[in-house]
């Protein structure tokens, strides 16, 4: 993983000083242009609260962000394949053409042979790719009140329902329902151990979770159906004090977190989860103390679902309960980060 061998800071630096040594292996998305580059690139640098950091191509575009033009991030892997240069070329030519196989075949190349290329080298597939590039452009549309007809024909989709299918893909609703409306708003957050996806509406937290969680797209589907509102691209309120008591939480400072929350669950499972956030930085419980605590000591095996049903991370700290006999069980964000946020709460116990 990218940040387990430095962080965001860091990469930044050498962001800043074109630094050789990370070309290829981190990416810098730029949040105010909405492109991404390599760390040696000569444009204009952004501010710090404007760039995000990935370890792959894949990352960067599946977040939204398009190849810079100057330091072109695709061209490494075509330096090494002509098929890439050939079709990573005509991709930049045509962004927002409808690519199909058809088109890889009458470029004289095999599709299958494509396939695997793209996905060994950018972990995605060239239409993957071309696919990104075209919806990624209507996102930002959408979000700044742009209509949907003219997203579709911006984006080269000849159909609407062609259009509307792989919008509802990739951010989970149609697209007419990201217009007007009260609405839930995502963004990104940036931590040390990985990007997070808050969500939220004008009063309250609603979600917030690793962008990598294999879970998210069911969350945010069960989320959809719960407040019966669509998720669009931005930002309310509680996602800058999120934002904010994140970064004081992961300097060490404190670990008190004071956004308002909306626990979508049943009465049951919201006991769970504020019993949880009873459970004090740098300590930990197990399952069977956690239900005894609660009064409900044969309830483990519902105290352990309710905790991995838990929407909120790091805020609602199921990391803090272990298996019975002290081992980490099972995390939605992953065991290593489990592990790394119970030694960061240890150290900073220890420190307060």
């Amino acid at each position: 993983m990218l940040f387990e061998t430095t962080n965001d800071d860091d990469l930044y630096d050498a962001f800043m000083a074109r630094d050789p040594a990370y070309d290829g292996f981190a990416y810098v998305g730029v949040k105010s242009t909405g492109i991404f580059c390599r760390l040696t690139c000569p444009a204009r640098k952004p501010k710090r609260e404007n760039a995000v950091f990935f370890a792959t191509v894949s990352e960067c575009m599946e977040s939204g962000f398009r190849p810079c033009k100057r330091c072109k991030p695709l061209v490494r892997a075509g330096e090494a394949d002509p098929m890439i240069r050939a079709l990573t070329d005509a991709l930049e030519r045509e962004p927002e053409r409808r690519w199909c196989e058809e088109d890889i075949v009458r470029m004289g190349f095999d599709p299958s042979t494509v396939r695997r290329g793209f996905k060994r080298h950018f972990g995605i597939t060239f239409l993957e790719m071309a696919r990104l590039r075209r919806v990624g452009k209507v996102t930002d549309q959408l979000a700044s009140g742009g209509s949907v007809i003219d997203a579709q024909l911006d984006a080269g989709f000849d159909s609407g329902s062609g259009f509307r299918a792989a919008f509802k893909r990739l951010l989970g609703q149609p697209p007419v329902n990201l217009r007007g409306g009260e609405l839930l708003t995502a963004d990104w957050i940036d931590t040390p151990v990985g990007a997070m996806i808050a969500v939220a509406d004008r009063h309250a937290l609603h979600l917030l979770e690793f962008h990598d969680r294999k879970a998210l797209p069911t969350e945010l589907k069960k989320l959809q159906i719960a407040t019966k509102s669509a998720v669009g691209i931005g930002r309310q309120p509680p996602i800058d004090q999120i934002e904010a008591e994140l970064k004081t939480y992961f300097s060490g400072e404190s670990a008190n977190f004071r956004t308002p929350l909306v626990l979508h669950g049943s009465s049951f499972t919201r006991n769970v989860w504020q019993s949880l956030q009873r459970i004090p930085a740098g300590e930990t419980q197990s399952y069977s103390r956690l239900a005894a605590d609660m009064g409900r000591p044969t309830a483990v095996r519902a105290v352990a679902r309710a905790n991995g049903a838990n929407q909120i991370a790091i805020v609602i700290p199921c990391h803090r309960v272990l298996g019975a006999d002290g081992s980490l069980t099972g995390y939605g964000g992953g065991l290593w980060r489990k592990r790394w946020l119970l030694e960061h709460e240890r150290r900073m116990a220890s420190l307060n």
